[in-house]
């Protein structure tokens, strides 16, 4: 019971110092900042990632920092995914000497970080908090509506998750995600982003449990006391910035 205690505690501080850092770093709204964050962020979910897939070469922590600094100066990063992975291409035909899992970590979780720069660059400071409420709104409420009355399996691959939780968790992430949307937006154009972003973090939550049930590992990583590694804390903003940055491209 003491170590259950211990943990939660652990978990409350870290998740404090997260959310004081996050308004801090929102606050100073700098490009040039949320690419230093975003990049650190990255070159750590790469060693995460690594892991997860199996991939021994220390070379893609070369490929991913000369990707992103390339980024800063290219206005629309995402776009540069598919020039790196032309890349990889390249030198595989060539030389047979890269290993394929290579790929892997190019999208997985390169893209999402990209996507997650564009979002800020085109939309600012504010669509990242919008994001921000809708996956945490669709994380909390699926884990406290599946706790009360969740009792469908939402899937195989995830005992925990009950259809009940991750409606709920969607409704909620929809109102909240509409009222928190950029002002500029209608109010159907909010409230659909949040909806299908909301249901996007889901299965981002579901692949990041999937690929360390493959793994054979608890968490991503342990950087953060009480939470994991980076990709632990980020699976659903990683598939939910590129649903939004599409939608928003649409809709807005």
């Amino acid at each position: 019971m003491s170590n259950v205690i211990s943990e939660s505690s652990t978990r409350i501080k870290t998740g404090v110092v997260l959310i004081l850092a996050m308004l801090i770093i929102g606050f100073i709204d700098s490009y040039f900042v949320f690419w230093l964050l975003f990049g650190i962020m990255l070159m750590i979910s790469i060693s995460e990632s690594k892991k997860l897939f199996g991939l021994k070469s220390d070379s893609i922590y070369v490929y991913t920092a000369l990707l992103w600094f390339a980024a800063y100066f290219y206005p629309t990063p995402e776009d540069l995914i598919f020039i790196v992975a032309i890349g990889y291409a390249s030198q595989l035909a060539y030389k047979k000497s890269i290993d394929t899992k290579m790929f892997l970590p190019l999208f997985y979780p390169t893209a999402s970080f990209l996507f997650l720069l564009s979002l800020y660059s085109e939309y600012g400071v504010s669509t990242l908090l919008w994001l921000l409420v809708v996956v945490a709104g669709a994380d909390t409420g699926a884990y406290f509506v599946g706790k009360s009355i969740g009792k469908t399996k939402f899937c195989e691959t995830s005992p925990n998750k009950t259809i009940e939780g991750v409606v709920g968790g969607v409704i909620i992430a929809a109102i909240l995600g509409t009222y928190f949307a950029d002002e500029h937006i209608g109010i159907f154009s909010a409230f659909l982003i949040s909806v299908i972003v909301a249901f996007a973090s889901v299965f981002g939550d579901l692949f990041e449990s999937y690929l360390k049930r493959e793994a054979g590992v608890k968490d991503s990583g342990s950087i953060l006391p009480g939470h994991g590694g980076v990709l632990d804390r980020t699976d659903g903003y990683l598939f939910g910035a590129i649903v939004m940055l599409v939608l928003l491209r649409i809709l807005a």
